[in-house]
């Protein structure tokens, strides 16, 4: 008889592991406990040599799918005299290390019991288990305990607790276990009849009033309610219906009018819509589906997948209005699929638009009476529930690109999921992991996340959003208060933009008490992508972006680094051309078309005979072309982003945008790449090489005159790009020795240019590295941030 102490660490809350561990030594007759820490799961275990060395084995080799170990620590010692294998309570922990378990989709078999008639939670639309449901959304802290969720306010009914108590069933310690007698429940209300304010029966639910509009009287418990919400969307009406992370607004996507009023009251112009449907089948029916997407639209994170479109759809076209792709998710919560059957049963109609429930660069809505009172302009319906979200979490959106899945927003599913900075065989009791200083990243100014690191791991938020939008910034400090808790992280380092208007970059310097690092937006953007690869530098940093500012002062975009985890040269860049009129120019790209073609043909743009000319007038152009040659509101960039807008304007692909980057996504999708390309030039000043983009546009300006298509013009652009920074790295990599290539920065969104570029250069000798686990847009730019500043501050630590 041996004994062992076996500690465990990672994600293993709430996903199964202990019944997992209870059952597996049952099965070798293991005597002990298994318990959950604030640190992760503890076991005490004695029996045979032979059956403790195969329990061991198991452990690290078969555990639950959800679960993933990071660090696991097997010690002997003195036999106890377990006299029976137990599931004891959770234990507190001065050491909180655990991993939280993002949110999971409603598995297979809770919907074969949702969907059994015989079954007490027969359409029951917050069914869930061990092996499912929410976990992030709804935790205040740790252990993952249901006295630390939202649904510590209902006292489940002998049924469930027998299931809760009984480590042989599947919702054995399963936190959000519930029923139609003791859980949650939906209630339906018009936008002019908000629920009495929040009548509470001590049990977490609603009063037992009946639901303003319950429609065959279920008391709000789920299949007739939800029945006439779907009666109402096959009426074109809009329903805000709360889901996991947040709300959603739905409308009948084959109905153009309700689709229309949609964007009207969202005041979303164009920004397309996301679309959900109940299964592979009904998806076929307007989209492409390879089977990499159809894998991850079937994964258990059930993210957004950007699907191209199939002609005709018969959907509105006002759903993604001058784009080639849908975005589309499946069902992740019970709600979800019994919404879903009514309505395919009522309309034969088979997809939702689900789109966030928020206006324009707003954070999404989770409460209740927030809902009422943000979304009463745009909703006709709600469909709400008793259920607290404690964190907003919009859905996440994943496209494959260059043969691998590239995340454009992580949210849902993934967060909080940590990125591993080192040998996942590292274990935490390191004294050199210890040693490094945990570290708060405050992120960018768009498509805001913040990143939290503790040892080894990096814990990168949920989408946050644009900071400008005062609500985005509230939503900012309160999910850094949230992880902070839930991760029991004290930052020694706080990591900000160096550009001082941004919202972060005040919050960092109000911050007291705390080493401050200000870190340059494009260093962060590669340093990003190697945390994710797990190299180090140096390497040749391609960051493509719109907008970040430099260390000169000037607006950075197109941009060629030599740089490492704590340093960076500038080696190439984009000629630097001014942005007339400032944050108005990435808003109306024919003022970027003027400045480039200014740049190229100087005063001599208005005997042009281009359309960006002839449909403006004199006057407009002629104060334009003042303020460039006079340098009044026109900041300098050197953007990837505007040289792209600028080209989309010279085309006339795009003058105004109604939401970011729309005119480069139209000039991509317009292209079609060629072997022909632009002339190009460069020139070194102080070994530094500027890309002259004149030769290209005085290019694209012939083949316009020569009434070439947009898809030849567009693919010879790109095809320059490709070309021209192929050379240089070429160039650069052999004056410093270099045969690594990093790509990050929102412009690696573009397919064409990412794999043309990928392509070119690995035909070269290069070894190239592109996001895969975090965006590559302004999204991964925290995780830079906090590396970078861990390293500063390590060094700091040691002298």
């Amino acid at each position: 008889m041996i004994a062992k102490h076996i500690s465990i660490n990672g994600i293993v809350q709430g996903v199964g592991f202990r019944p997992f561990v209870y059952g597996l030594a049952k099965r070798l007759q293991i005597r002990g406990q298994v318990a959950n820490t604030s640190s992760g799961v503890i076991i005490r275990a004695e029996g045979r040599e032979p059956d403790i060395d195969l329990f061991c084995k198991e452990l690290s080799a078969n555990p639950p799918p959800l679960s993933r170990i990071t660090d696991i620590l097997i010690i002997s010692e003195q036999v106890q005299g377990f006299t029976d294998f137990s599931i004891v309570l959770s234990q507190s922990h001065s050491d909180r290390t655990t991993l939280i378990s993002p949110d999971v989709s409603v598995c297979e078999d809770c919907l074969r019991e949702m969907n059994n008639p015989e079954d007490r939670r027969y359409r029951y639309p917050f069914i869930n288990c061990t092996n499912c449901g929410p976990r992030y959304t709804i935790i205040s802290d740790i252990p993952y305990d249901r006295r630390y969720t939202s649904m510590k306010n209902f006292r489940m009914c002998k049924e469930c607790q027998a299931e809760y108590d009984n480590p042989e069933d599947r919702r054995f310690h399963a936190q959000p276990n519930a029923c139609p007698d003791c859980g949650p429940h939906v209630e339906l209300y018009d936008n002019k009849t908000p629920p009495p304010a929040p009548p509470r029966n001590g049990e977490g639910s609603f009063s037992v009033a009946p639901p303003a509009l319950s429609g065959k009287g279920d008391g709000g418990l789920g299949p007739d309610t939800i029945h006439q919400t779907a009666l109402l969307l096959k009426q074109g009406c809009i329903v805000a219906i709360k889901g996991l992370g947040g709300f959603h607004l739905a409308a009948d996507a084959h109905n153009d009018a309700a689709v229309n009023r949609l964007r009207e009251r969202k005041r979303r112009e164009e920004k397309p819509f996301a679309l959900m449907s109940c299964d592979m089948e009904t998806i076929r029916n307007y989209a492409h589906v390879l089977p990499e997407e159809e894998a991850l639209l079937k994964s258990h994170q059930r993210p957004i997948v950007l699907l191209r479109k199939k002609e005709p759809n018969f959907l509105s076209a006002a759903i993604a209005p001058k784009n080639n792709y849908f975005g589309v998710m499946l069902p992740y919560t019970p709600l979800h699929y019994i919404l879903l059957s009514h309505f395919a049963l009522c309309t034969l109609h088979f997809a939702l638009v689900m789109t966030s429930a928020n206006l324009t660069d707003e954070p999404i809505v989770i409460d209740n009476d927030e809902a009422f009172d943000r979304l009463s302009d745009i909703a006709d319906f709600f469909l709400i529930h008793n259920r607290d979200i404690y964190l907003r979490s919009d859905d996440s959106i994943i496209r494959m690109a260059d043969e691998k899945p590239r995340f454009i927003r992580r949210s849902r599913g993934y967060v909080p999921t940590p990125i591993f900075l080192s040998n996942a065989k590292c274990k935490m009791q390191n004294a050199k992991l210890k040693t490094v200083p945990s570290v708060l990243a405050c992120g960018a100014e768009l498509k805001n996340t913040v990143t939290l690191t503790k040892g080894d791991k990096a814990f990168i938020s949920q989408h946050i959003g644009d900071m400008e939008n005062p609500l985005s910034y509230d939503f900012f400090k309160m999910t850094i208060r949230h992880l902070k808790q839930i991760l029991d992280i004290t930052p020694e380092i706080i990591a900000h933009d160096l550009h001082p208007g941004y919202f972060s970059t005040a919050y960092a310097s109000e911050q007291e008490n705390i080493q401050k690092i200000g870190v340059q937006h494009h260093h962060a953007h590669i340093v990003s992508c190697m945390a994710e690869h797990k190299i180090s530098g140096p390497v040749i940093g391609l960051a493509f972006d719109g907008t970040g500012f430099g260390t000169d002062g000037n607006l950075w975009g197109g941009e060629i680094l030599i740089a490492d985890e704590k340093s960076f040269e500038r080696a190439a860049h984009l000629n630097y051309v001014p942005m007339p009129g400032g944050a108005a120019a990435i808003k109306e790209p024919w003022r970027m078309a003027i400045s480039y073609l200014h740049n190229a043909f100087g005063d001599e743009i208005m005997g042009l005979d281009l359309p960006i000319v002839r449909e403006k007038d004199a006057k407009t152009l002629n104060v334009i072309i003042q303020m460039i040659k006079k340098h009044v509101n026109s900041p300098l960039t050197s953007g990837m982003g505007r040289l792209f807008d600028g080209v989309a304007g010279i085309m006339g692909i795009r003058n105004r945008v109604c939401f970011e980057g729309q005119a480069a996504m139209e000039l991509e999708m317009a292209s079609i790449l060629t072997q022909a390309h632009y002339d190009y030039d460069r020139i070194r000043q102080k070994n530094v090489y500027q890309i002259l983009t004149a030769p290209i546009v005085r290019g694209i300006v012939r083949d316009m005159m020569k009434r070439k298509s947009a898809a030849e013009i567009g693919g010879k652009f790109h095809a320059s790009l490709i070309c021209l920074f192929s050379d240089l790295c070429a160039i650069i990599g052999r004056e410093n020795g270099l045969k690594r290539v990093v790509f990050s920065g929102g412009s690696f969104q573009n397919i064409i240019l990412l794999k043309g570029l990928r392509q070119s250069l690995e035909s070269s000798g290069f070894e190239v590295f592109s996001h895969c686990l975090v965006p590559t847009n302004d999204g991964g730019i925290s995780l830079g941030q906090a590396v970078i500043a861990a390293g500063f501050g390590l060094f700091s630590k040691r002298q």
